[in-house]
């Protein structure tokens, strides 16, 4: 399943708020859509599920027209649109019915879901007795009742503590492997990074980069390494090699290769003069007796290719991107 959204744009009043938005997902794979509050994420996502019709552009799956396809969908929005004052099993099997299944396959699916979350024993309690994170993880069971092929969360992990965003993690991990697309926008890099492949990172209505994490990442200056080193067969702290290295620097004993030395948080961080002096800095490194534990490029985290593609290169602190926006 080939999901193609070309040349959106949306417009309210005066405001432009998405401006030729050109995306691709395919199924069994989790697409992560980022980008600040503002920049249009919840808009695409409206227009995706035809809760409002975009200007113009539009959207493909397997080549034909979306709203002509008979795909299940599933939608867990980011506003919560379930009933605070009816029972958890009531209203999902009430929902379940409206998007299709028999009144037995409903509290059937229900209650499998319910006892997947661990929330069983509370299937006649209201929902507004819950609490938010168990209230998003019945949203979620909501969102996937009829076992829909293509998926769209917005906004998923809100409101979940850690082991509920873990759990969530791993049903968006099942749904993948089980062949499904998964769509969804979250500020939580973390849980992004570890199980998207793709991502499209969008500001003020505008995809600024696309494509796969590992080849967005190949694209930054491979200049920075981090180092780990040992002595008498013990790892040294983080701390305890960038002294030494530093050391070593000032000592003359480390080349001009080296521009500057940082605490990382497992090694020392070394900012090269440019990439192509690693070999360089290895043989130095060899020279001086010293037990190299891990010397390798520094790649950047989620959280800074977003910090510098969003348009906020000074709230990185020291990371690579402010590499890139200095270079």
């Amino acid at each position: 399943m080939h999901l193609e959204l070309k040349n959106i744009h949306k417009s309210f009043g005066k405001h432009h708020v998405l401006k030729g938005i050109s995306l691709e997902a395919e199924s069994g794979h989790a697409f992560g859509y980022l980008g600040r509050n503002g920049a249009g994420k919840t808009t695409t996502i409206r227009i995706l599920m035809d809760v409002f019709r975009a200007d113009a552009g539009e959207i493909l799956l397997d080549g034909k027209p979306l709203r002509e396809s008979p795909v299940s969908i599933g939608y867990l929005p980011e506003e919560k649109g379930l009933y605070p004052k009816s029972s958890l099993l009531r209203q999902m099997c009430y929902l379940g019915e409206l998007r299709g299944l028999s009144s037995r396959e409903a509290r059937n699916a229900a209650l499998s879901w319910l006892e997947r979350l661990g929330m069983i024993e509370l299937k006649d309690h209201k929902l507004d007795t819950l609490s938010k994170g168990n209230q998003q993880k019945i949203q979620l069971a909501v969102a996937l009742i009829t076992k829909p092929s293509l998926i769209v969360l917005d906004e998923p992990f809100s409101g979940l503590d850690p082991v509920n965003a873990k759990m969530l993690k791993d049903i968006v991990t099942e749904e993948v492997q089980a062949g499904n697309l998964v769509f969804f926008s979250s500020h939580q890099m973390s849980y992004v990074e570890s199980f998207c492949e793709d991502i499209a990172l969008l500001k003020d209505g505008e995809v600024v980069v696309q494509g796969k994490i590992r080849d967005i990442r190949a694209r930054w200056p491979r200049d920075r390494y981090e180092v780990r080193l040992h002595q008498e067969n013990q790892l040294l702290s983080p701390k305890e090699c960038t002294e030494l290295l530093r050391r070593l620097a000032a000592g003359g004993k480390i080349g001009n290769e080296v521009t500057a030395i940082e605490e990382g948080q497992t090694g020392a961080i070394l900012q090269l003069s440019q990439a192509s002096d690693d070999r360089q800095l290895l043989q130095e490194l060899v020279s001086q007796s010293l037990g190299i534990d891990h010397f390798a490029v520094l790649e950047p985290s989620l959280e800074e290719i977003f910090v510098h593609y969003s348009g906020d290169e000074k709230e990185a602190q020291g990371g690579a991107a402010n590499e890139v926006t200095k270079k």
